[in-house]
């Protein structure tokens, strides 16, 4: 009965509908007849398979799809996103939830496919070029190794002629050091990666190839991230394999000596924007690939991430890696503007719109035209906002305040958020249609802690910045602070650690090792660590506090001064009455500077 008033509702807006299915196996059976653009979904399907079960293999098809169900726990949302959905409604819904809901699920899909074949044909121009072009066996697999880790994620790869092997021998190939540098690695060195227990590799890909003289040759890829090969990454290979097979004969059969194949390449050959990240985490990495993937087209990007692990870094350099770098970038923080004042400042208002408005002021969007605007925390957006900014999306035009003639933008969105946007779309404080028009492509920044082999080539990053700003000699930090910071959970993730640097060397006499001078265990940041977190107040409190943290790091700067070129207002970019605003509600004194 349901499914019938669903289908007469779609036949009406225009849609054809191919078939309806209570079952997964009678989907399956429908899918092979009709092969539809997309399929809406229930989680709950009589039989033994579920839903998600059947978006499994929908998304190894690349059948679009978007889930239509009663059931919204944070538990079932988590499940349903592990599948890259194209949608989510929840019963019961408006009809125009629905249109609303499919268009954007073909809008997504059209813009996904698109990248994704814009993608593909970059990356098979690329291999031609390193077939006519690049010298040496060495050299050609090192170049390789480089176009594919944006789509094939590896942290070692190998190539080998001959049978597979269980175990590799007489062979060599690259291992990932950083965002894009690789060392080369040679049979000896092969054998102890591959058989190491304290970093092991924990997943494989082996890609065949039979070249011209029917010789066999293998494609190893190892991660050190567990299940992070699926279909997709195969299939892509087999889309390249004519490509790729030419660039191996080459690699057989070139016996040019390279003397450029020591991973490293020029300054100038470089993503500058992205080299400017530190760290080589493979969580990181993993997350600058998806960047330098994605900065070329106009996709939105959703940047997701806890407080502190540099969101704003990523968008510019996204914008920065784009075709719209000579455009304007536009920053705006959604939490530091109050709900009565974001229309105008998003999208502007006519002369007399309201009270005080004695001029006519483009907004936001308005500025950003012909380059990006971020839209930094957005999460904390009105519901009434919310619906506004969907328009804008959908319609790519502006309405500014007090004016009936809508202005068209053209505008790349990159949003991001510390919060968690299923959970608030399951507590309705977040537009289900508003999250799945700006997830297009998200990219997620882990926390420090789940990095921590990059706290010691950040903290020695920050110490050396420091002690040059304040014209201190630097002779390293201590064993014992390097231990503690290694310990702890850094709630405040990298903003954190910087601020305890920054404080390290202000204390340091210049003459010794830098030491923390207060336990991080008994510190001020311990006291809103992770393990307090239990009530929504609790993680209001850690985001005062680190506000706080970070407006007194700037004012310390700045000497305390507030207004005028290089005053704190500007470094923060906001309005000097803002800024007083924000310190007088967080307690900020003079005695605190």
């Amino acid at each position: 009965m349901v499914a019938n008033a669903l289908r007469l509702l779609l036949v009406k807006a225009g849609y054809s509908v191919s078939g309806i299915a209570s079952s997964a196996e009678e989907a399956d059976e429908n899918l092979q007849k009709y092969k539809p653009d997309l399929v809406i979904l229930d989680i709950r399907l009589s039989g033994k398979q579920t839903g998600i079960d059947l978006a499994r293999k929908l998304r190894a098809e690349n059948i679009a799809f978007i889930y239509l169900s009663a059931n919204s726990s944070q538990k079932i949302l988590e499940e349903a996103k592990k599948t890259e959905p194209y949608g989510f409604l929840v019963k019961p819904y408006r009809e125009k939830d629905l249109l609303v809901a499919l268009d954007i699920a073909f809008y997504r899909q059209k813009n996904s496919l698109e990248a994704k074949l814009r993608q593909e044909e970059l990356l098979r121009k690329r291999l031609a070029v390193i077939y006519d072009e690049t010298p040496g066996a060495k050299q050609k697999l090192l170049e390789v190794a480089r176009m594919l880790q944006p789509h094939i994620p590896f942290d070692l790869i190998v190539w080998d002629s001959g049978p597979v092997k269980d175990v590799l021998s007489n062979c060599s190939g690259y291992m990932r050091t950083g965002f894009d540098e690789y060392q080369y690695i040679d049979d000896k060195g092969l054998m102890t990666i591959v058989n190491s227990k304290t970093n092991p590799l924990e997943s494989r890909l082996v890609f065949p190839l039979v070249l011209d003289n029917r010789l066999s040759v293998h494609y190893y890829f190892y991660s050190r991230q567990k299940n992070i090969y699926h279909q997709d990454h195969t299939d892509l290979l087999e889309r390249i394999k004519k490509c790729l097979t030419g660039v191996t004969e080459k690699m057989v059969y070139d016996e040019t000596p390279s003397t450029t194949s020591n991973g490293k390449r020029s300054t100038a050959e470089k993503h500058k924007e992205l080299s400017n990240v530190i760290g080589n985490h493979p969580l990181l990495l993993a997350a600058l690939d998806l960047t330098s993937q994605v900065a070329p087209y106009n996709t939105s990007v959703l940047i997701l991430g806890e407080s502190g692990t540099g969101k704003e870094m990523i968008a510019q350099s996204i914008h920065s890696l784009s075709t719209r770098k000579n455009g304007p970038f536009i920053k705006i923080n959604c939490a530091a503007i109050p709900a009565t004042l974001m229309e105008s400042e998003l999208f502007g208002h006519e002369k007399g719109a309201f009270t005080g408005a004695t001029e006519k002021r483009r907004g936001r969007f308005e500025q950003a035209d012909g380059g990006t605007i971020f839209l930094d925390e957005i999460g904390e957006l009105s519901l009434d906002m919310q619906i506004k900014l969907l328009r804008v999306l959908q319609d790519k035009e502006v309405n500014p305040l007090g004016s009936h003639s809508p202005r068209k933008v053209d505008v790349r969105i990159v949003a991001a958020t510390n919060r968690n946007l299923e959970k608030e779309v399951a507590a309705n404080n977040f537009r289900l249609d508003l999250y799945y028009r700006l997830n297009v492509f998200p990219i997620t920044l882990p926390p420090l802690r789940e990095r921590q082999s990059d706290i010691e080539i950040l903290a020695l990053f920050f110490a050396r910045k420091f002690c040059k700003e304040f014209n201190k000699e630097f002779s390293g930090i201590s064993a014992s602070m390097m231990e503690q910071m290694y310990a702890y959970d850094w709630p405040g993730n990298i903003r954190e650690l910087e601020n305890v640097m920054e404080r390290s060397v202000i204390l340091n006499n210049a003459q010794s090792e830098l030491t923390l001078k207060q336990n991080l265990k008994g510190s001020e940041s311990d006291s809103h660590s992770r393990v307090s977190i239990e009530t929504l107040e609790d993680v209001k409190q850690l985001q005062r506090q680190t506000e706080r943290d970070y407006i007194l790091s700037i004012l310390k700067k700045t000497d305390g001064r507030i207004r005028g070129a290089n005053g704190a207002a500007e470094l923060l970019n906001i309005k000097p009455t803002t800024l007083e605003s924000k310190m007088a509600k967080l307690g900020i004194k003079k005695d605190d500077l």
